[in-house]
């Protein structure tokens, strides 16, 4: 039996990991709370953690896991900036899902882009109160309008078949290309995008890629939408665009200082984050909490590849097909096509 200690549990995780696991022999122990330095003694005699986009997999956290025995970091999810894999490199194994259902992500960053344009959320609002008045309600069509996309893996490139069935023109850049899409420089896609949507990973030189300079670049009234990591826009700056009219709309799922805010309920607390209640006052934002991902399909397709990485661990003599491989310094392209082990 594998044990694996599972932080940062929501009850939508649990039927689906709770199935694939007593069908493969896998004992997941559920907590509620994140990983930190804090509860990381919680996963005490357990082979493997399952870890999410919130959980903190820093060097002190990977030091007291290596020390307790852990030898896999499961990640059930694609991005893995919270996870010093460096440091874990020679210690401990890190795994990811890179692909649970791109469909999910892409379909909620068009239906944001939607109901941004279309203002959707205030009439649904205004409706409930029976006002049926149209003023303020005027969107603009996509039609003939040029999407920028910033990131053209699995999920941005399926929003791009998106944006081309509205008719829009699109542009990408990517720093590895795929066949069939237009890239263009960043600048010239900063220059000339009606719409932005960000579908990229965050790393060191992607982290605030939107800044006030990037911002400046930008047509005014640019729609921006993120549905990747909060990090790739320097908030403060998003916000600054905003009140000087440059940004038409921002369309957020994620937000940089999420993590002990997303996921759970406050509404019955004073925010904390002044940054963030100001982004949600104003009229042209919409911020969902982290849910693009959230679909019956790619919870069980998160739950189904994760126990597969588990599995292929301990069952292939530490081979999986999903690690991240620092030694080649390319984490996701290992060099080694996964035909011998990382370390």
């Amino acid at each position: 039996m594998i044990r694996v200690a599972f932080y940062d549990t929501k009850a939508y995780d649990k039927p689906s990991f709770e199935y694939y696991g007593e069908n493969n022999a896998i004992q997941f122990h559920f907590l509620e709370t994140k990983l930190n330095e804090d509860t990381a003694a919680l996963a005490e005699g357990c082979d493997a953690v399952c870890v999410f986009v919130n959980d903190c997999v820093n060097a002190a956290v990977i030091d007291k896991l290596y020390n307790s025995g852990v030898r896999l970091i499961a990640l059930r999810c694609a991005g893995y900036n919270n996870v010093d894999v460096r440091v874990a490199f020679g210690k401990i194994h890190v795994v990811h899902v890179p692909a649970y259902s791109p469909y999910a992500v892409a379909e909620h960053a068009a239906a944001l882009l939607l109901t941004s344009v279309r203002r959707i959320h205030k009439a649904y609002n205004r409706t409930r109160e029976f006002n049926f008045s149209l003023s303020g309600l005027t969107g603009f069509d996509l039609h003939g309008k040029t999407v920028g996309v910033i990131g053209t893996g699995k999920i941005g490139r399926i929003f791009i078949d998106i944006c081309h069935g509205f008719g829009m023109r699109v542009i990408a850049y990517d720093l590895y290309p795929a066949d069939g899409i237009d890239y263009v420089p960043l600048e010239t896609l900063l220059a000339e995008s009606d719409v932005i949507s960000l579908h990229c990973p965050l790393t060191d030189t992607t982290k605030h890629m939107i800044d006030n300079a990037a911002i400046e670049k930008m047509k005014k009234g640019v729609v921006i939408i993120n549905t990747s990591r909060g990090a790739l826009i320097d908030a403060e700056a998003l916000l600054d665009g905003i009140k000087s009219r440059k940004i038409g709309a921002a369309c957020l799922d994620v937000y940089e200082e999420e993590a002990d805010i997303f996921f759970e309920d406050r509404s019955g607390h004073i925010m904390d984050d002044e940054l963030l209640s100001r982004l949600i006052s104003m009229p042209n934002v919409i911020v969902t909490s982290h849910q693009a991902f959230l679909t019956e399909d790619a919870l069980n397709n998160i739950a189904e590849t994760t126990v597969n990485n588990i599995l292929s661990y301990y069952n292939n003599d530490g081979m999986c097909e999903n690690e991240l491989c620092y030694r080649c310094g390319n984490i996701e392209r290992c060099k080694n096509d996964r035909k011998q082990r990382c370390f």
